[in-house]
């Protein structure tokens, strides 16, 4: 997308109703006049929205304020600004999400020019799609304890172990890896930072299905997997203060409104649940819009949402000026988990009767779901995703509020020497 040397907001939004004129498909931009992003929805499929999408990562919008050489457009927050409040409307979501929010601020923060010129670029095209491959069997809610090997071999790394809750690891081409270096030395101190081509042998990915019976999630085996050198992101050993830029980024992507993660949550919004008790009152059937209690207990789930969607547009200035999330981006992940399990939960006490029974055979369950029953199940994940609920409030604790570290009585133990599962 073509701009001046040195664009105002004006010259900005011009470029971009531009854009959108030329590029954006007509269907999409009436639905978008029309109705939103349910009428958006009604005329473009996701299979289609794939097959577009390179058109969106050649323009630079998909991440404005990386610099061009990385795929952006090098604006400043404010423009990037100015730029979403124009596509807004399209509901132009970004694909490999955990490529642009998990790897992408390891890269900025640790990476070296080399790999940001390599990588960046065909995660802003989606040409290469990530995932995370930091939880163990063994080390989910105290990740510090994982077991996962990497040995240096010459210019390269031999890595032996397992993942799990590996999301989207069946799709992905390449993996942010958490490994073990040094048993010798303390937990967090003996773990190192990689970046692993999931295409090679070595790497079996099985899929994990849910309970709505989709798959989401993977577990990994890694069998003497190659790692080059030249993929080890900043120093052997400091993987764990990495790993932090990563985690913050996962914890902002999953924190809802305002988060800019795409495909994450699911389920039904706000939106959804006034048409839906909207609908209910039509239909002449108790609990709907015309129940002051229903409508009260809505707008204070909306009120919240409101609150999450400020809190979460802070976090995602510091993105917007090349900084990682931060362990503020825990605020809106804590507050996300229980919010988005109370709108699920509504949205079924909504349905009544209709939400517990419905018409389906077994063998097409999961495609039968109605669409408030399969939020309401995939929601029970939010309070564990990104880091539990529990997690997520020592974070806030020590590093937000300043409060004394919880008791450890094996920090700076040899990680041979720790107790684990």
């Amino acid at each position: 997308m073509a701009l001046p040397t040195e664009p105002s907001v004006d010259d900005v939004r011009a470029a971009v109703r531009a854009w959108v004129s030329e590029h954006v498909p007509a269907a999409w931009r009436e639905a978008a006049a029309r109705g939103g992003a349910p009428a958006i929805r009604e005329v473009r499929t996701r299979a289609d929205y794939e097959r577009w999408y390179p058109v969106f990562g050649r323009s630079g919008l998909v991440a404005p304020t990386w610099e061009p050489a990385y795929g952006g457009l090098g604006l400043s927050a404010d423009l990037a600004r100015a730029a979403e409040a124009e596509l807004a409307r399209f509901n132009l979501g970004r694909l490999n999400p955990l490529g642009l929010a998990n790897a992408a601020p390891a890269l900025f923060a640790h990476g070296d020019e080399r790999q940001r010129l390599r990588y960046l670029p065909p995660i802003v095209r989606n040409e290469e799609f990530w995932c995370q491959l930091f939880s163990e069997p063994g080390a989910g809610s105290d990740l510090a304890s994982l077991a996962t090997r990497a040995v240096r071999d010459g210019d390269s790394w031999i890595v032996t172990g397992q993942k799990v809750w590996t999301t989207w690891g069946f799709k992905a081409d390449f993996g942010v890896l958490l490994a073990r270096t040094d048993p010798d030395a303390p937990k967090r101190a003996g773990i190192t930072y990689f970046l692993l081509d999931m295409r090679q042998p070595g790497v079996d990915v099985r899929p994990l299905r849910h309970i709505t019976g989709e798959v989401d999630f993977c577990e990994v085996f890694l069998d003497d997997a190659v790692v080059p050198d030249s993929q080890r992101v900043g120093r052997v050993g400091d993987g764990w203060r990495v790993a932090g830029v990563t985690l913050s980024g996962e914890r902002q992507m999953v924190s809802g409104a305002g988060s800019g993660g795409v495909d994450r949550i699911g389920g039904s919004g706000i939106a959804h649940l006034i048409r839906l008790a909207r609908r209910i009152s039509a239909e002449g059937r108790p609990g709907g819009w015309d129940d002051p209690v229903v409508r009260q207990e809505i707008v204070r789930l909306y009120s919240e949402e409101r609150i999450r969607g400020w809190t979460n547009e802070r976090v995602r200035d510091r993105l917007r000026a090349g900084l990682p999330p931060g362990p503020e981006s825990s605020i809106g992940k804590v507050h996300q988990g229980t919010l988005n399990q109370r709108m699920q939960a509504l949205a079924v006490d909504l349905l009544g009767p209709f939400g517990a029974a419905w018409e389906s055979d077994a063998t097409e369950y999961a495609r039968s779901l109605p669409h408030e029953v399969r939020g309401m199940l995939r929601s029970r994940a939010n309070t564990i995703e990104g880091g539990t609920t529990e997690v997520n409030k020592n974070i806030l604790a020590e590093r937000v509020l300043g409060l004394p570290r919880e008791p450890d009585e094996h920090r700076g133990r040899p990680w041979r020497d720790v107790p684990r599962s």
